[in-house]
């Protein structure tokens, strides 16, 4: 950590600390945080929750003037739990004003350099699993992986930013890939994914798979020209999924949109849904173009230390 830290201030972001308790923990589908009650002097309660990301204050500072920072964050998800995940871990993230989410590209390849230099490691491995950290990582589209990886035509499945589900549902059968009369076309993306994809990805050296289709965009803008893919992605080592990029959205009504969409899946699924963080819609509104990851710091530590369970790396795991 103290190794990262010092990367980051020789490339010109200034760490910050943002607060752990907020309005909202995030807003997506399937990820569950932990909720308190806020009771001020008036002896009134209102429901707080641990984020599951800082996304939100960050870039409330970017829409203050901030253009390169850093917050090595604590961040708490709920019901997950096993060798990578676990209840309360440490989230790098970190986010570039006026640059592309291709700079934040650059900035995997050299943390994970960086990584090994700290510890000493000159392979990273994880279950049978190795790669070199210090070569260039690969890169590789979500479409040409699909193509090689499953024979999957994906973009054939998508249309003015909407999945055809019944399209991508054929195809998935012809590959073998199980699904529910239920699941959506995001829940048969995540199966191919997780099936075909993923054992492909972070072999010999990282892969960043870029190039996500807008269904999956989350907080990512669109590619300029383009109504089936966003300028998101996610960076592999040994197989672990490390860090999920984006270039930022900073259209109001469609990120309210995304929100609401999200949420209402989340209520469907889960029976349960999280507010909306009105003043980072605001903040929104007048944020920069930027560009923003988020890794986990202790995927990146067990790799680097060659430890087999998330809890090897955690100085006191939740117990």
């Amino acid at each position: 950590m103290a190794a990262l830290r010092a990367w980051f201030a020789g490339a010109g972001f200034l760490e910050v600390e943002t607060a752990a308790l907020q309005v909202s923990p995030g807003n997506e589908t399937h990820l569950h945080a932990f909720s308190t009650g806020l009771i001020g002097p008036d002896m009134i309660e209102h429901r707080r929750y641990l984020r599951t990301s800082p996304e939100f204050a960050a870039k409330k500072l970017l829409a203050a003037g901030e253009m390169r920072i850093v917050d090595f964050a604590r961040v708490w998800r709920n019901r997950e739990r096993g060798a990578l995940h676990h209840p309360e871990f440490t989230m790098i993230e970190w986010y570039r004003a006026h640059e592309p989410y291709e700079a934040l590209m650059d900035d995997c390849g050299a943390i994970i350099a960086e990584a090994a230099r700290a510890t000493g490691a000159t392979r990273f491995s994880f279950r049978g699993r190795e790669i070199d950290p210090f070569a260039a990582p690969q890169r590789l589209t979500v479409a040409d992986a699909f193509a090689e990886y499953a024979g999957i035509d994906l973009l054939a499945t998508i249309s003015g930013g909407e999945g055809d589900r019944a399209a991508l549902a054929g195809q998935a059968a012809q590959t073998g890939i199980g699904y529910g009369t239920d699941d959506d076309w995001g829940d048969i993306f995540s199966r191919i994914l997780v099936e075909k994809i993923e054992p492909h990805l972070g072999n010999g050296r990282a892969t960043i798979l870029y190039e996500y289709p807008l269904p999956q965009a989350a907080l990512a803008r669109a590619k300029p020209g383009s109504d089936k893919v966003a300028e998101r992605f996610e960076i592999y080592a040994c197989g672990i999924e490390l860090g999920n990029a984006f270039a930022e959205l900073t259209d109001v009504g469609e990120q309210r949109r995304r929100f609401e969409a999200a949420m209402n899946e989340k209520q469907r699924i889960h029976g349960e849904r999280y507010p909306i963080d009105e003043d980072f819609l605001e903040a929104l509104a007048i944020m920069p173009p930027a560009s923003g990851i988020a890794l986990g710091f202790e995927r990146l530590a067990m790799l680097a230390a060659g430890a087999e369970h998330i809890e090897q790396v955690i100085w006191t795991p939740v117990s």
